[in-house]
């Protein structure tokens, strides 16, 4: 069967779409990727030799839970919470058992870093060994993550949080308790767990479980129905600003894109849990530091002759870290290694990802050209 039977399109629409694939190789084996989202397929769909891993979908987002959750479901929902890491799925390609199991970043690259700790952080030779045709999703979070790098409790380096469990060309997922047991009979660690409430107990419950998530500096939750045929996330105020913060260091990169839509789910968050105009203010006044203060530091920064950009640590092997900044370059990315060291066997980095647009513009600026409007 070919590739358009199995996507389950038209031969004619197939060929429209593969236009927007795009090829690369990794270790001599070359694959075509769907980088972004397009009506009929995921972002990331893959084609490697005769095998198909299907993308990982858009999970659709409510700004008013009391409205959007019952609209959105009718049978039970269990909830999941939301981690700020990098969507990493990890499949076996080929007729191989001992093929090397892949790891996929979201728009569907291999990454030989994520592959190289997929293995070391997950029992992938038995897991695909008994189950060749799935595929595990999840988040890969910590603070040596070259992605997206973010603290969180017991994670020292790296680790590997498991959200989805799908078969590898159909995207089908196994239902949520299915998968809880499943991961937990390999010992694969998932992402936290909320329970299976109906729509009713959501409504009132989930606000005061935002609460505390943003308390603690949390992303939010995916609400999905048990099938997982239906998803719908909400994030919390932290997760918001954090985001805010970091796309106005650089906001000739990403600052206008990431504002307008943060500061609506705001909006809509605030008026949801009735805060009083004190409350009102301090979210402003947050809002407002997460936007001007990261934007001064980076102006000020360049002003002294510093170049700004994204900051990362990775830790593995030295031919692994070797693959990785290659990778990087590969993709068309600036690395500057601030800082490289050797412990426990281990090649452990500090780099900078520069943002030419920030740095570009911030320097034209403090130089005196104009700005046309």
């Amino acid at each position: 069967m070919q590739y358009h039977d199995r996507l389950g399109l038209s031969e004619a629409r197939f060929a429209e779409l593969r236009e927007h694939f795009e090829t690369r190789t990794y270790r001599g084996r070359e694959y075509e990727y769907l980088p972004d989202y397009r009506s009929d397929l995921n972002r990331g769909v893959v084609l490697i030799g005769d095998d198909i891993v299907d993308g990982f979908p858009k999970v659709p987002r409510t700004l008013v839970i009391e409205e959007g959750v019952p609209r959105h479901f009718e049978g039970e929902i269990a909830i999941e919470e939301k981690l700020d890491g990098f969507n990493v799925r990890v499949a076996r390609v080929g007729d191989d058992p001992a093929a090397e199991p892949l790891g996929f970043t979201r728009s569907g690259i291999v990454c030989p870093f994520t592959t190289y700790k997929a293995r070391e952080l997950l029992p992938v030779e038995s897991f695909f060994a008994d189950h060749p045709d799935m595929m595990l999703c999840g988040e890969m979070v910590g603070p040596e993550n070259p992605y997206t790098s973010h603290d969180y409790s017991g994670v020292d380096s790296l680790a590997f949080r498991v959200f989805d469990v799908r078969d590898r060309e159909t995207g089908d997922s196994v239902p949520v308790p299915d998968r809880r047991d499943l991961c937990a009979s390999y010992d694969i660690p998932q992402v936290p767990f909320h329970g299976i409430h109906t729509p009713e107990e959501v409504v009132a419950e989930l606000p005061g479980l935002i609460g505390d998530l943003d308390d603690a500096g949390g992303e939010g939750v995916v609400m999905k129905s048990l099938d997982v045929r239906q998803q719908l996330k909400y994030t919390t105020s932290a997760a918001n600003q954090d985001d805010l913060a970091f796309a106005f260091s650089l906001p000739f990169d990403y600052g206008q894109s990431f504002m307008f839509r943060r500061l609506i789910r705001e909006a809509f968050q605030s008026v949801e849990f009735a805060e009083d105009d004190g409350e009102r203010r301090d979210r402003a006044h947050d809002l407002g530091e997460s936007i001007l203060l990261p934007m001064t530091e980076a102006i000020g920064r360049i002003d002294d002759g510093e170049t700004v950009g994204e900051p990362h640590t990775a830790r593995a092997p030295p031919g692994v870290i070797d693959d990785l900044v290659a990778h990087f370059e590969d993709l068309g990315l600036t690395i500057r290694i601030e800082a490289d060291r050797t412990e426990d066997g281990e090649r452990v980095v500090e780099f900078l990802k520069e943002t030419r647009s920030t740095n570009d513009k911030i320097r034209s600026y403090l130089d005196g050209h104009i700005v046309r409007e």
